[in-house]
């Protein structure tokens, strides 16, 4: 059928067309349908609203500037081959490379609906995945987007995620690359966390980088902190982001490929992943961090990435703040040789040295002992500035530069004691509920970690916001959350009652 096409203003994520129900009726589609429509030489997917009054019959609305012609042919679709094998996968089927391929196509064109899409995730998250699909996985989302070419060697580092206030990359990648190491590190955005690399990076630096910049800065000064997003790298990958990201999911054989597929579209050879193991994280037990391990490793030889594995302590926050502003602050103040937390600077300088072993710098000694060095002489932190010059900087040198939100409120301690236990997940849903990642000055500082004495009414954490309504909602999600366990030295005491007897305990 023909439509005279005018558009309209509505950003609601996918390509819509309103259409007069009567003239829905005679095409037999209904709300939600998918539609094709066809203008000089484009076609496009749309999905279908209706309205009784909105428009006349013979008239249409669509949210995209695609049509530069008033006159567009609408035809009703028949179901995608990819919601077919959508339903495949939910029954616990092997899909093929094929079908992987439909799939991920139709993801980066946005023609499947979301809840076609969040389908996608859910049964990758219930049944899994085997090796063969997650190397074709790795492979369709590599071809589905732009790939970086470089004319040497390149090296990378990535984190699994999971642990709060993980700002590691800021300190490990300019550590390695002062001694002459490449790495075009791209970083994903917040997927359950309440910052990502990509989000921290972007209080002091743009991050939103093309390829050609990405391979002018590395070899200019060896390396970049960039959001992997902006350069359409395995772009499927970030639209699934959008739909883990609410679930606070995290599929592994779509992790897997995830990191895997954007670090071979930048050309990566040598590749170290950090597994964050510990209560409350992604992997919480060394059975499955060695299986996650192993899976990595299996799938890298698939596809010609030689991948290294560390697996690293995620009981607790890395360092003490979690936030986009206040990770950025702690991470230079780490730099400038500045007290942080231990965890922060040990955790960064042992990537970085097994990345200098990699690479042939040193061996495991020697290489952290050259690691530390970078710190007290500055030459890490210059090597940072470098990169965050030519990515764009935001005036910030200093860590005293960065602004934190101006609504703070202290959460003090009700006993005396020590620290025994830290909710990761508790205090992930608190800086989500202060604003982060969103809002970059939004987090948490951790006065008091796992060990720490506490006396009543000292400060525990002091929370940030950028809103006082955010602010006072969080104080409210406080109160139903268990953040902290306090405990004396004396953890239990037996007898309980003085009166008891020895025997009493015996009989």
């Amino acid at each position: 059928m023909e439509f005279t096409c005018r558009n309209i203003d509505l950003k609601n994520g996918r390509r819509t067309v309103i259409l007069n129900v009567r003239d829905a009726a005679k095409l037999g589609v209904g709300e939600g349908s998918r539609v094709i429509i066809y203008g000089g030489e484009i076609s496009k997917i749309f999905f279908v609203n209706l309205s009784d009054n909105l428009l006349k019959e013979g008239e249409c609305l669509i949210n995209s500037d695609l049509f530069r012609t008033e006159k567009v042919n609408i035809e009703p679709l028949a179901s995608l081959k990819s919601t077919e094998s959508i339903k495949k996968k939910i029954y616990g089927k092997s899909l093929t490379k094929v079908e992987l391929d439909e799939i991920i196509k139709d993801i980066v064109e946005d023609n499947l609906s979301q809840i076609e899409l969040t389908s996608y995730v859910i049964s990758l998250q219930t049944m899994g995945m085997n090796e063969v699909e997650i190397s074709n996985l790795v492979d369709s989302m590599v071809f589905s987007g732009e790939t970086i070419k470089f004319d040497y060697d390149v090296f990378d580092v990535h984190s699994i995620g999971g642990v709060p206030g993980n700002k590691y990359a800021l300190l490990t990648v300019p550590i390695a690359a002062s001694f002459g190491i490449r790495i075009p590190k791209t970083s994903s955005r917040a997927v359950s966390s309440a910052a990502g690399t990509a989000d921290v990076m972007e209080v002091i630096a743009n991050v939103s980088l093309k390829p050609d910049d990405i391979r002018r800065i590395v070899n200019t000064v060896g390396a970049t902190l960039a959001w992997g997003g902006a350069m359409k790298l395995a772009p499927a990958d970030d639209r699934i982001i959008k739909i883990e990201q609410p679930m606070g999911i995290d599929p592994w054989g779509q992790l897997v490929a995830s990191v895997l597929s954007k670090k071979k579209a930048t050309n990566i050879k040598n590749l170290l992943i950090d597994i964050p193991m510990g209560n409350e994280t992604k992997v919480e037990n060394p059975r499955d961090a060695r299986e996650m391990s192993d899976l990595f490793i299996r799938i890298g030889n698939r596809v010609g990435i030689d991948v290294n594995i560390a697996i690293t302590y995620g009981g607790q926050p890395l360092g003490r703040t979690i936030g986009p502003a206040l990770e950025a602050q702690e991470a230079m103040m780490a730099l400038e040789g500045k007290h942080v937390s231990n965890s922060l600077v040990v955790k960064s300088v042992e990537l970085a040295s097994i990345l200098m072993e990699m690479a042939g710098i040193g061996d495991q000694n020697t290489a952290k002992e050259m690691a530390y060095s970078t710190i007290s002489n500055g030459k890490a932190r210059e090597k940072f500035l470098e990169i965050v010059r030519e990515q764009g900087s935001r005036n910030i040198e200093r860590s005293e530069d960065i602004e934190l939100g101006q609504y703070q409120y202290e959460f003090l301690s009700n006993r005396d004691g020590y620290i025994a236990r830290i909710s990761n997940r508790a205090l992930v849903k608190i800086a989500r509920s202060l604003g982060a990642p969103t809002s970059k000055k939004a987090g948490i500082y951790i006065n008091k970690k796992i060990g720490d004495k506490i006396e009543k009414n000292e400060m525990i954490l002091r929370l940030y916001s950028e809103s006082k309504e955010r602010l006072d909602q969080t104080l409210k999600l406080i109160n139903t959350l268990n953040i902290y366990e306090i405990e004396g030295m004396v953890i239990d005491h037996y007898p309980r009652n003085n009166k008891s007897k020895v025997s009493d305990l015996t009989e």
